[in-house]
């Protein structure tokens, strides 16, 4: 190792000069980095040469010139001409308080004081990222989204510096803050997974220039903010059934796990299904003769983001397809006619088929038959229907668990059929408008069936009569009305008259000498002014 030869004379602080015993004594302070040397001056007020120069340490003798030196120390310590100390090599066990004794010519004793400070550091340097997670290999882990807190502090003498730098994978040793002091903070808001890579705080002796780095390695765990999907798939061989469970876009990446839950306790099955993995995508492959209606098929994700009770997960409850139609059509010849089907309800979810006859079978897409799917429904359209084309159509559904069928009939009417039709809707609408006219004509005479006692009476007047003679005075009359004498219909006739009341003596004189064969002859000749029939 090559010595450092360059001498370490910094005076960082001249604290005082004083007098002792009477004598001239300078105190000087110095400060050496470890492997520099260090002169240590004794007589600096003038070009003098001293008689003899003794160096203490601590109170202890450690050389004198002129005189050999202690064991070990002959090679690193030496007195010079002038008294000063030369340290060749400065450790750290050199700091201390060393006092210079020179006797000068003319026997005059002179004192001097140098405190010899090596300097030291960075040294206790430490962090602390919270709130984090620790791996075993010493990997800090948080959560996407959290405030983390970053601190670093270090020890160094005389002076040093704290820099807190990262490196991830956009960005190379980028200073995020520093400071002069001896511990260094600061935080990340709302931190992303941009954010994730290598810390570094750094503490360097602004003196020595030693620095010391300490790294810590963190990562951001995240997850996305769907479920997982739940799908199935037919596997190569037709009696199995492949189920398959993905959740992309966490970090790290997830376990999955598939399970089973039977909706009918009663259930059997060939064991339960269990499997489980750490993937992005969990397949499972199950026989026919495993699944039953009302199964349930649960997948499970897992992940370090989400605690105990939290996880995300996805199912299949397994339901058989239930076609539904129409299961009578009617149909007439030379036109076309289209069978719908619908199935919406099965898990997984059916493979829909038309099919024709009691051997069902299969029907083949072309210029006669048209096969068409909207969604969950499947329509058939007959094209230029014949009397050959009458019969049963099934829509047959298949899903892992059974197969279901929609029996259809079609019936082809040939056009000869249409004039009894027509004839019909003729005769139904002459009934229906006969029957509204009965009704309308029982209903305006409504008052006469209830008063007249019946229907062969809804023709037939009756013979009351009220004749109303305008009056001035507003009298209420309170005799008996004399009633007519029965008419040749059997029904009474009242006659009901109401004269003006003369206002003087005469004329009521006149009205009471009437005799009751005037009123007869005036009642019978008289004309009705009004004829009001109840």
């Amino acid at each position: 190792m090559k010595i450092v030869t360059i001498v370490v004379l910094l005076q960082l602080c001249l604290c005082a000069t004083a007098s002792v015993s009477g004598n001239d004594s300078t105190e000087t302070a110095l400060t050496a980095a470890p492997g520099d040397v260090a002169l240590l001056p004794c007589y600096t007020a003038g070009n003098v040469t001293p008689n003899l120069t003794t160096w203490m340490k601590n109170g202890q003798e450690v050389i004198t010139g002129g005189v050999s030196s202690p064991v070990g120390q002959q090679q690193r310590l030496v007195v010079l001409q002038d008294g000063s100390l030369n340290i060749r090599v400065v450790i750290p066990g050199d700091e201390g308080s060393y006092l210079c004794s020179s006797t000068l010519p003319g026997n005059i004793p002179f004192r001097a004081r140098v405190l010899l400070k090596v300097a030291s550091g960075p040294e206790n340097v430490s962090t602390s990222i919270s709130p984090a997670s620790t791996l075993s290999n010493w990997t800090l882990t948080v959560h996407r989204g959290t405030t983390v807190s970053f601190n670093c502090s270090a020890y160094s003498y005389p002076t040093q510096e704290l820099t807190w730098s990262f490196r991830g994978a956009t960005s190379n040793n980028k200073s995020l803050a520093s400071s002069s002091r001896s511990w260094l903070d600061f935080r990340i808001d709302n931190i992303q997974p941009s954010n994730q890579g290598l810390y570094t705080c750094m503490a360097n002796n602004t003196f020595t220039h030693q620095a010391v780095n300490k790294d810590t390695e963190l990562l951001v765990y995240y997850v996305p903010d769907r479920h997982p999907e739940c799908m199935w798939a037919p596997a190569e061989d037709p009696s199995h059934v492949l189920f398959s469970c993905s959740w992309f876009g966490a970090y790290p990446i997830p376990t999955l796990h598939w399970s089973e839950e039977r909706g009918d306790p009663g259930a059997l099955g060939n064991g339960p299904v269990n499997v489980s993995g750490v993937t992005e995508i969990l397949s499972v492959k199950l026989n026919r003769s495993q699944l039953s209606e009302g199964q349930k098929l649960k997948c499970t994700a897992q992940h370090p983001v989400l605690a105990p009770g939290k996880e995300k997960e996805c199912s299949l409850t397994l339901k058989p397809p239930y076609p539904e139609g129409e299961p009578l059509v009617t149909a007439v010849d030379g036109t076309s006619i289209t069978l719908i089907c619908s199935e919406s309800t099965s898990i997984p979810p059916a493979n829909t088929t038309w099919r024709k006859g009691m051997q069902q079978e299969e029907i083949n897409p072309g210029s006669k038959y048209i096969v068409s799917d909207e969604g969950p429904v499947l329509k058939l359209t007959i094209v230029n229907i014949t009397k050959d084309d009458e019969g049963v159509y099934f829509c047959r559904s298949e899903n892992p668990l059974t197969v279901k069928e929609l029996e259809v009939y079609l019936t082809v009417r040939t056009s000869s059929a249409y004039p009894g039709a027509i004839i019909g809707v003729f005769i139904a609408a002459l009934i229906i408008g006969l029957a509204a006219i009965i009704a309308k004509t029982v209903y305006s005479s409504r008052y006469r069936i209830c008063l007249g006692g019946g229907f062969r009476q809804m023709e037939e007047d009756r013979g009351d009569v009220l004749s109303l003679v305008e009056s001035d005075d507003e009298q209420i009359f309170q005799d008996a009305v004399p009633r007519l004498p029965p008419t040749t219909n059997g029904h009474q006739t009242t006659l009901v008259q109401i004269h003006r009341i003369p206002s003087s003596d005469h004329e009521d004189a006149e009205t009471a000498d009437t005799s009751p064969q005037q009123q007869e002859d005036t009642v019978q000749t008289e004309e009705p002014v009004d004829l009001v029939t109840f």
